[in-house]
């Protein structure tokens, strides 16, 4: 049957693992009648947020039981492969209350931290640069997330962690003579939000921004990883004032930005003008949120989207880049070359070859 993770807010200040014990009881009580099994739960006190494996014919069943035992619903459920799963969570511990712990033996809030790496190498195919990636990745006791694009992700239970993983993997990039190209974004989040349909839907997509938008060769971090890495016994000294914090305020504006930049790149008279009517926001103030954020003015922001859109596009065949060009709104593939060389150091059909 398909597996489900639920998200639920606690509103007591004195709940405990007892009250969570009990809690997990009667959906253990009830299960039986909806044909559901309750597998695990996972619970951040801090936070005041509960999480619940569920194995369940349909998310109807698994709320009917959560309503029957405790007067109450999910307040959002997915549905998760057993892959997705374990590559975000781990396989980890469990007590005999089933409540999550982790591999140490201390109560797992569920809450892990996203590293996120967009990468483009222009002297070689990148596969030895990410076999390093997995190799720290490994060593700093993170997850690799498969995913369909070719930015690297990877799942941390501790923030430290992720923190210094994201050290050495900038440390070993920065030390090679070939020209890279990347920006990494680590991001504390929960697996199930108010309205996601995917496990941490939320975390993900403030990275991707990150990447999306982000200096070249530049790690963000969001308020959260950052203390919460403050926070870990086990930390290691890492200098974080190498790193970019993002705070609320910065990711509301990067949401705004990066949708209304990316669903007008195809645009050619897409400037800073027309960026300032969809923001709502005037000239001089686009331009200082824009430049605080990304290090760019908004019209080198759109451009530099182009570009990094236009690496993506040139590793696939069919296309020439005359039409890649055009597509990206570019006046002429002549600019184009010309700022893609400017940039990369490569003329695009150079780049285009190391994938063939």
């Amino acid at each position: 049957m398909p597996l489900y993770v639920d998200l639920h807010y606690i509103h007591s200040d004195k709940f405990t693992e007892e009250d969570a014990f009990r809690a997990h009881l009667a959906d253990l009580n009830v299960q039986d009648k909806f044909g559901v099994t309750h597998k695990k739960f996972w619970i951040n006190f801090e936070q005041k947020t509960m999480f619940c494996l569920v194995e369940g014919p349909d998310k109807e069943a698994c709320n009917a039981a959560h309503q029957m035992a405790h007067m109450d619903h999910a307040c959002n459920i997915i549905e998760v492969s057993n892959e997705e799963f374990v590559s975000f969570l781990g396989i980890g511990k469990k007590n005999r209350h089933d409540m999550a712990l982790t591999l140490s033996g201390d109560v797992d809030s569920g809450y892990r931290t996203l590293l996120v790496l967009r990468m483009a190498s222009f002297a070689q195919n990148d596969s030895y640069h990410k076999n390093k990636i997995y190799d720290f990745t490994k060593e700093y006791h993170g997850s690799l997330i498969l995913r369909p694009d070719s930015q690297v992700m990877a799942s941390f239970i501790f923030a430290s962690d992720a923190i210094s993983c994201a050290t050495s993997i900038d440390a070993h990039l920065k030390s090679k003579v070939d020209h890279l190209d990347y920006t990494m974004a680590l991001v504390t989040g929960k697996p199930v939000d108010d309205y996601g349909t995917e496990l941490f839907a939320e975390p993900k997509t403030k990275a991707q921004y990150l990447c999306g938008m982000g200096l070249s060769n530049a790690i963000y971090v969001d308020a959260m990883t950052k203390t919460l890495s403050g926070k870990e016994s086990q930390k290691r000294d890492t200098d974080l004032e190498a790193f970019h914090t993002i705070d609320n305020n910065d990711f509301i504006f990067s949401k705004a930005l990066f949708t209304a930049v990316n669903g007008k790149l195809y645009c050619t008279e897409f400037k800073s003008g027309q960026l300032c009517k969809i923001l709502g926001l005037s000239k001089a103030q686009v331009y200082r949120r824009v430049k605080g954020l990304t290090g760019m003015s908004p019209n080198e922001l759109i451009r530099e989207m182009r570009l990094r859109k236009s690496l993506e596009t040139l590793k696939q065949k069919g296309k020439t880049v005359a039409e890649i060009a055009y597509e990206l709104g570019f006046n002429s593939p002549t600019y184009f070359t010309r700022v893609f060389r400017k940039r990369y150091k490569i003329l695009p059909t150079t780049f285009a070859k190391l994938f063939y």
